[in-house]
């Protein structure tokens, strides 16, 4: 720590009250605070150098904290209530590896359930909101643009 940044110690004392409580001066007050949460700070040797009792400006330093504290809580953003819209301009089509598949022989009754199955996708939002997708095959552009804009926040 440089002469600069300790040019306010020892603390100046603003008044004394009837039983010998000493009050000092805010500004002196905050910089000794700031002081000892630099890294590497001795809370006790600043406190000597201070001319004020250890324990009382560990007192003050957690009172800071707290302070902190409360307002760091009081800040905190809320989830979004809204979900960005993302405009698709074109659809491209999606292209796959034309692969030897090995096909299994099953009935034509669960092929064509299969087919005319949709597929679903659910979910939860933050802000308690639960969306419900539901899309034929050939909409996955839409459905991945979707989990995109679901995804960007």
């Amino acid at each position: 720590m440089t002469q600069n940044e300790v040019d306010f110690l020892p603390l100046r004392v603003t008044g004394v009250t009837a039983t010998g409580k000493r009050r000092f001066d805010a500004e002196g007050k905050r910089k000794l605070i700031e002081a000892c949460l630099q890294p590497g700070a001795s809370i006790a040797g600043l406190a000597l150098k201070a001319g004020v009792n250890a324990n009382q400006l560990h007192k003050w330093i957690q009172l800071r904290e707290r302070a902190n504290a409360a307002v760091t809580a009081c800040v905190e953003p809320l989830p979004s209530a809204f979900v960005p819209v993302v405009p698709i301009n074109e659809v491209a089509p999606v292209r796959t590896n034309p692969e030897p598949v090995n096909v299994r022989r099953t009935s034509h009754r669960y092929e064509a359930a299969k087919a005319m199955t949709p597929a679903r996708l659910s979910a939860q939002l933050p802000n308690g909101v639960t969306l419900q997708l539901e899309c034929a095959a050939h909409d996955g552009a839409l459905v991945k643009a979707m989990i995109e804009a679901l995804g960007a926040r």
